[in-house]
């Protein structure tokens, strides 16, 4: 029985060490204020609200993409006469005209950042509505070459606001089947966790490489969840806690609202990854969930075996969760 405890306790240690330990030894989710590291790349995203001066944001060497905000949610309708969903024409000639002119700048931005060397991506806010509509509607609006990110963004578990989780997956299978790439999912850390801790429900959301979206220092504890050991991207300053006086990260040439990301990765190593496109490996329910199940690593008693389920890999989930009216996109 010593020999036995002896092992039990290797093994505490070795899933304790996993909780902060990523692969190849990255400390993913130990990393304080990753940013600080002049050898991980940093990401710019941008709506078309945002006031950039090109000359003075290329001046940082350290800013190695562009991610800029494509479509948003259902297209417009073409037509502004009769009853436009309530809307008055007025308004719909307004929204019009402001949607050709943030087309616009979308491509002049694109071709901006692709002649100065950056990396180029583009993001779908996800709304309520038919998904695959939205998904030809971000594939018309953003046109990806293949050497470009793409990205579903949904932003919150309030299906009234927000494209649902259901629809989520419907959207990046459509994704892929035109594109034979799969998007990479923006989200926080409630979304996040709900969809990790709901995997067999969502096994395509679950399995696309995370870029997570939290205003703090610190992330530690945070992975492994679910299938993520780690972030692809996390956005670590916005608006939201940037300001004149105090910022994480201020970017030469825009304001405090402007969105900043880092990368666990060098230019040169993100680069040879960007597009993206593929899942990540499906992984069993981690072992100290499993544990916890049975007992505590400091309890004397004999682990119980737990039978695992495989994770389904469909291409396309059915089942909806109940709607959720509680957790927001606040909680950072």
């Amino acid at each position: 029985m010593r020999g036995y405890y002896r092992i039990r306790i290797l093994i505490c240690s070795f899933l304790l060490a996993l909780t902060v330990v990523g692969p190849n030894g990255k400390t993913w989710a130990a990393e304080r204020a990753a940013w600080r590291d002049p050898q991980h790349s940093i990401i710019v995203d941008a709506y078309e609200l945002n006031t950039i001066d090109w000359d003075e944001l290329l001046k940082d060497k350290r800013i190695a993409a562009f991610i800029s905000k494509a479509s948003d949610g259902l297209p417009e309708s073409f037509s502004c006469t009769g009853d436009h969903g309530g809307d008055t024409v007025a308004h719909c000639r307004t929204m019009w005209r402001k949607y050709a002119v943030s087309r616009e700048l979308f491509r002049t931005r694109r071709l901006v950042a692709k002649a100065n060397g950056l990396l180029w991506g583009a993001y779908h806010l996800g709304r309520p509505g038919n998904p695959v509509d939205q998904a030809n509607h971000f594939l018309d609006y953003a046109d990806p070459k293949p050497d470009e990110l793409m990205v579903l963004d949904i932003d919150g578990l309030d299906v009234s606001e927000f494209m649902s989780l259901a629809d989520a997956q419907v959207f990046v299978g459509h994704i892929k089947t035109r594109t034979g790439r799969y998007p990479i999912l923006y989200t926080n850390n409630v979304v996040a966790r709900y969809i990790a801790d709901h995997r067999d429900d969502y096994p395509i959301l679950s399995r696309l490489p995370l870029w997570y979206a939290r205003y703090r220092p610190d992330i530690s504890g945070t992975f492994p969840l679910g299938n993520w050991d780690g972030y692809t991207m996390w956005q670590f300053s916005s608006g939201d806690n940037c300001s004149e006086k105090s910022c994480p990260y201020r970017v030469a040439g825009t304001l405090t609202d402007i969105d900043v990301n880092v990368s666990p990765m060098n230019k040169v190593e993100l680069a040879r990854v960007w597009p993206q496109g593929n899942l990540l490996p499906a992984k069993p329910e981690p072992a100290p969930m499993i544990i916890a199940k049975a007992e505590t690593c400091n309890s004397p008693q004999p682990l119980t075996p737990i039978s695992l389920e495989p994770i389904l890999t469909a291409a396309v989930a059915v089942h909806r969760p109940a709607e959720i009216n509680e957790l927001n996109y606040q909680d950072f």
